[in-house]
Parts: C-alpha cells; sequence; structure tokens
C-alpha cells in the first residue's frame, strides 16, 4: 500500500479536544494508558497463541520496552504483542473508543469468555499521547504476518492521518511519541521510572528501560588535564533494566504474603508510619469480579471531618492502576479507610462520572462496605479479653487463643476513639447497614468515663421495669455528667449514656430504638420512668403540680419570650430548675451547632421545669424580687446545659443586685 491520507471520523476532533483537555486531570497519565494498551497486546498474542504457537516467531518472552531521545525529541513505547495489520490501524486509530480488543473479546464464546478476563479494553486511552506529543507515529506489524507487511500510522491529532505499508522484521507495536517542548521533561530516566513506578507498577509483564551510568565530560583540551572538562551526564549503556516490580501484592494467595509485607505495603499507599490496626483481603467472584485489599489505620488524619476529603481507596483495572481517592467505592462514613479495589470488569478509561453510574461499581462499593463492617465488629468481638474460668484461676483459652485475644484486645476501643464520631455519619447516610452500625457504637455513660459502652451491653444491663434506652446530648462530657436532667436518674441508678460528639445529636434523629428498645432522651419532653416510679412519687408530683399552679402561672407570664411553658418535674434532686424541649422538638443544643455553623436555626423556646422542693423556687412566691428571681433561675438552667444567656450583662447585673 502507497501512503495515502484518510480522514478521522467526524466527531474526532472535538473527541480529541475532550481527551487532551477534560478526560485526564494530569498530563503523566499518558503513559499508563500506552503501556497498559501494551499490556493488553501481549496478554492478546498469548491468548490467540494457545490456538496457534506459531505467532510468537521463536520470541515468546512477551516485555514492553520504553525509551527516548532527548536529540529527536521523541519517547517510544514498544511491545512484541499481537500487533497490526494496515487495515486494523486505520479501524482502530482512526475512530475514538473503536477498540480492536473489545471487538476480539465479543467474538469469543463459552469457555473462552472466562480465558480472556485479562485482555483490556483501551478504548480512547491512545489518543492521551497527544496531551504531551504534537505528532504520533505508530508502526506496527500483526503476528503472523510477512515482514513486508508493516504498517506507519501518522497524525498530529487534526483531522486526518497517514498510513502507509513499510517493511518491519519484528511483530509487535511501537508508539512514537514527538514530544512538545513543554513536556521534554518526559525524557528524563527518573521521571519516566517515577510515573511507571506510581502507575504501571503491578502490570504483570516487565518494562524495561536502557541502563544509565553517570559519563564525566571530555578534557576541553587533552594535553591540559587542569584544563577543565565538559559537563558530564547521564548516558546509555545499551543494557535494559526492568522499571516495574511486577508483583501486586493484593494478586498473590494470602497464605503467601506475610503480615509484615501487608504492614510495608500499607505504608505505601497510605504514607503512614504506624501499622493498621487491621485488613482484608478478598477476591471476590461472580457477577462483578475484582479483589479487594483494604485497612483501618490505628491513626486518624488532621483532615478527617473534612467530608469534602475523598477516601483513600486506589482503583485498579486488571492490575493498572487508575486513579486516587475513588470516593464511589465507600461510603463517606468510611472515607478513613485505605486500600486497593483492583477490577476484572471496568474498563481502563473510566471516569469519575462513569463510577458514579456504573452498576459494577455499586456492587463492588456494597461488598467493600460490607467488609469494612464486619472487620470492625471483628474488632469490637475481640476488645476485651475473655474473663478466666469459674474457678477465677483456669483460663478460659488455649494458649494459641490467648495469644490471638491478648493481640486484638483493645483495638476496637482504640479504632473508636479515633473514627466513632466519623462512624456515626452512617446511621443517616447507609440505611441498608443502619442495625450493624448501631451494633458498632459504643459510648460514654453515667456509671463509666470512657466510651466502652454498646447498646447491646446497656440494654443487658436495663434495671426491671425499664423501657427505654436513656441518653444525654452536650457539649462536653462534665456537661453531660453533671446536667441537672441527669439527678433524679441518679437517685435511682439508672444508666444514661453521654454522647458529646458534634454529630450526635443529628445521627440519632435516624436511630430511634435498638434492638425493639426506644432511644429517649432525658431532655426532651416531661420525664417518665414509667414502672420504676412507685406511686407515691407519682402522687407527690401530681399534688406538687397542683399547689404551684399560681405561681407557675406568673413564672409563665415572666419568662413568656423565653419559655414555651413553666411545669413542676420530678427529675430534679439538687437542682432548682432544667431546661427540656418537646418530644418532637428541636434540641437547644443542636440548634446552637446550626448557629455556630452559620446556617439558618429555627428560634427554640424551651420548657423550664422547676423542682417544686428546692428553696430557691419556694422563696419565689412573694417576692419582691421576682421578676428578676424568674430570670435568674432560667439563665442559670441554660448555662447549666451549655449555652449562654441571651443577654449575658443584664443577667450578670441581676445577680450582683441580690447579692448586695
Amino acid at each position: 500500500m502507497t501512503k495515502q491520507t484518510l480522514s478521522f471520523q467526524a466527531e474526532v476532533a472535538q473527541l480529541l479536544h475532550l481527551v487532551t483537555h477534560s478526560l485526564y486531570s494530569n498530563k503523566e497519565i499518558f503513559l499508563r494508558e500506552l503501556i497498559s494498551n501494551a499490556s493488553d497486546a501481549c496478554d492478546k498474542l498469548r491468548f490467540e497463541a494457545i490456538n496457534d504457537g506459531g505467532l510468537y516467531e521463536n520470541d515468546s518472552e512477551l516485555k514492553v520496552k520504553v525509551t527516548f531521545d532527548k536529540d529527536a525529541k521523541t519517547l517510544t513505547i514498544t511491545d512484541n504483542g499481537i500487533g497490526m495489520s494496515a487495515q486494523e490501524a486505520i479501524d482502530h486509530l482512526g475512530t475514538i473508543a473503536k477498540s480492536g480488543t473489545k471487538d476480539f473479546v465479543s467474538k469469543l464464546s463459552g469457555d473462552q469468555k472466562a480465558d480472556s478476563q485479562l485482555i483490556g479494553q483501551f478504548g480512547v486511552g491512545f489518543y492521551s499521547g497527544f496531551i504531551v506529543a504534537d505528532k504520533i507515529t505508530v508502526e506496527s506489524r500483526r503476528a503472523g504476518m510477512q515482514e513486508s507487511e508493516g504498517v506507519r500510522w501518522i497524525s498530529g491529532g487534526a483531522g486526518d492521518f497517514e498510513v502507509e505499508t513499510i517493511t518491519r522484521p519484528v511483530r509487535g507495536t511501537s508508539v512514537i511519541l514527538h514530544l512538545r517542548d513543554d513536556a521534554m521533561d518526559y525524557a528524563s530516566a527518573w521521571k519516566l521510572k517515577s510515573i511507571i513506578g506510581k502507575y504501571s507498577d503491578h502490570i504483570s509483564l516487565p518494562i524495561l528501560m536502557e541502563k544509565e551510568e553517570w559519563k564525566d565530560g571530555e578534557l576541553i583540551n587533552p594535553s591540559d588535564e587542569q584544563g577543565g572538562r565538559q559537563p558530564g551526564g547521564m548516558v546509555k549503556t545499551g543494557e535494559w533494566e526492568t522499571a516495574n516490580k511486577g508483583n501486586a501484592i493484593w494478586a498473590r494467595a494470602k497464605k503467601d504474603i506475610s503480615e509484615e509485607q501487608y504492614t510495608e505495603f500499607y505504608k505505601q499507599i497510605s504514607h503512614d508510619f504506624e501499622a493498621p490496626l487491621a485488613h482484608t483481603h478478598n477476591r471476590v467472584e461472580g457477577s462483578t469480579e475484582y479483589t479487594q485489599l483494604l485497612y483501618i489505620p490505628s491513626k486518624a488524619p488532621m483532615d478527617l471531618f473534612n467530608r469534602e476529603k475523598s477516601a483513600g481507596i486506589k482503583l485498579y483495572v486488571k492490575r493498572v492502576f487508575i486513579m486516587d481517592d475513588a470516593e464511589a467505592l465507600l461510603p463517606t462514613y468510611l472515607r478513613f479507610v485505605k486500600g486497593v479495589v483492583d477490577s476484572a470488569d471496568l474498563p481502563l478509561n473510566v471516569s469519575r462520572e462513569l463510577l458514579q453510574e456504573s452498576r459494577d461499581v455499586k456492587a463492588i462499593r456494597e461488598g467493600c462496605t460490607k467488609r469494612v463492617l464486619g472487620m470492625l465488629e471483628d474488632l469490637a468481638k475481640h476488645d476485651k479479653l475473655p474473663e478466666a474460668g469459674a474457678d477465677g484461676v483456669t483460663d478460659v483459652l488455649s494458649a494459641e487463643d490467648k495469644l490471638e485475644a491478648e493481640k486484638n484486645a483493645g483495638k476496637y476501643t482504640k479504632f473508636y476513639s479515633e473514627f466513632g464520631a466519623v462512624l456515626k455519619e452512617g446511621l443517616g447516610e447507609d440505611f441498608a447497614n443502619k442495625e450493624r452500625l448501631a451494633k458498632l457504637l459504643r459510648f460514654a455513660s453515667s456509671t463509666t468515663d470512657t466510651a466502652t459502652v454498646g447498646l447491646a451491653d446497656y440494654k443487658a444491663r436495663m434495671k426491671e421495669g425499664q423501657e427505654a434506652i436513656y441518653y444525654i446530648t452536650a457539649d462536653t462530657a462534665a456537661a453531660a455528667k453533671n446536667s441537672p436532667q441527669l439527678e433524679v436518674f441518679k437517685k435511682k441508678g439508672i444508666e444514661v449514656l453521654l454522647m458529646t460528639d458534634r454529630v450526635d445529636e443529628w445521627a440519632l434523629n435516624y436511630l430511634h430504638d435498638f434492638d425493639g428498645t426506644p432511644l429517649q432522651s432525658v431532655a426532651k419532653g416531661a420525664v417518665d420512668l414509667g414502672k420504676l416510679q412507685d406511686e407515691a412519687e407519682k402522687k407527690a408530683a401530681e399534688e406538687a403540680a397542683e399547689t404551684f399552679k399560681p405561681l407557675l402561672a406568673k413564672l409563665k407570664e415572666a419568662l413568656k419570650d423565653k419559655a414555651e411553658d413553666v411545669r413542676v418535674t420530678t427529675r430534679l434532686v439538687d437542682s432548682a430548675a432544667c431546661l427540656v424541649v418537646q418530644d418532637d422538638g428541636m434540641s437547644t443544643q443542636l440548634a446552637r451547632m446550626l448557629k455556630q455553623a452559620g446556617q439558618t436555626a429555627p428560634e427554640v423556646k424551651p420548657v423550664l421545669e422547676v423542682n417544686a422542693e428546692h428553696p430557691l423556687v419556694k422563696k419565689l412566691d412573694g417576692s419582691v424580687h421576682f421578676h428578676d428571681l424568674a430570670h435568674i433561675l432560667f439563665d442559670q438552667a441554660l448555662l447549666a446545659e451549655g449555652g449562654l444567656p441571651a443577654d449575658p450583662a443584664a443577667y450578670v447585673k441581676r445577680v450582683n443586685a441580690l447579692l448586695v
């Protein structure tokens, strides 16, 4: 075939612009795409050679070579794979998103489909070369064809390309990039090796580059040793070295990988100095095939609470690196997880937009979420060492099991102290796993200072007759533990969970009960201890409410701008008053948090509950300072729950006046 000029398909100019300016966010991605294509071509040859060994042409060692020439301003990627005929070059390189590999796979049937899973789909990947090149030359010959049936394809990435027949002694393909002036840093062995290490380190074929060594510059005047030398530089030695490790740890069998190797790989991908708390390594087969290697870090990053930060999952397709931080592979509340997912089904040119829509990605996301929750459940299960035997001496575990238990003891407590607040976000984001997440939550309580109480633990030790799981939210642990609203619960020995994370108020809107037992805030609604309150107490409360009716009416009038209602309560023992909201109302703490975040929050008018037995409340009736005392009572109740009076100066003035 003599040289001929052909036009790209009509959409090529527009699509080439998209590929070179929009599809790839960083230029270096082109090398990943071209090496991936070269690897695909070798995989395709290996598959076809199963039935026709002659295709190897006495060269069965498949490989990819990367070379550069600074003087000629070229970068070349060569493979000894299947190669292309002239017509294939026209068809495959003249049409955007036309993939010979895709056509090849579509022709397979029956058992052959399973054997072709290594064969990729490169689509538009070839055209990424135009990110760094103003011209691309492709020279190729298909395996099994004559040397004289080679083809040369040349294009500047505009509206047309040239094709001509050439003599090519070896099979395979060479993609020659004529580098732009602003892309000459890619004609550097160090730069190319670093890109290969980042994106293509796990390609199973060897990626070869010529060795270089330093050579001193020649003497300017050979007869004068002191006359100085010309600048030295790196020169190629003619020997070849492998630039990639060619060994994906996640593609190996678990039994062949040591704990040290798992830990080193985690440190490599996470840039963390500490070992992870746990990991899971699985190959998933079925309608969607993928491998996952996921880690739970032992320390939270500084930007953990930045929900805009992407997750730490790296996405590979058939061991080819696609992208960092593939947030579509895990829900936002698991953004602390690090690791790798390697899919056998996704196309290599997958974008973040396609990830959001892909059915395969949805299946991977669900699978990864379940694995991470399974890891956490396992850590939680072994967080505490089993108690000793009945005689108090005999261990209930074998020596081996005891060692394993000791190794994992305390790990979940450590995890929860670092990531517990983020995990709670899942209650409102992941309804499918809400029950599993609820079992993983841990809180401090009125009987313990550390966040080690699970909802199942709480329920197991509920008092007889107790019908709800009681909790209180506050800004700090001290404010929660010393809240006046806990007084009657402490008096009766009823445990109350203390919730002090900022996310608690929001998250608990999505968790109304646990295992059939309702969750009840002690700061919402009138206190109702049900069977835990005896008849005498109920009768005394009713009598106090009746006796104090006139006083309550006066308080309500004095505080009409601050309080929705004023009532007598039985929840207080030592304090004079406290603030609560109606059962369906927004808590004052949540309203404060929304305002602090700059968001619009509805005006919350709480209910003031007073202790009829407190001396200060008794002193109100008939006091000449009734108005001031009423406002002080309200503001002190607001201070006790972590709020601030609307007019702090007025509060101070009232207190000082009474003190004087």
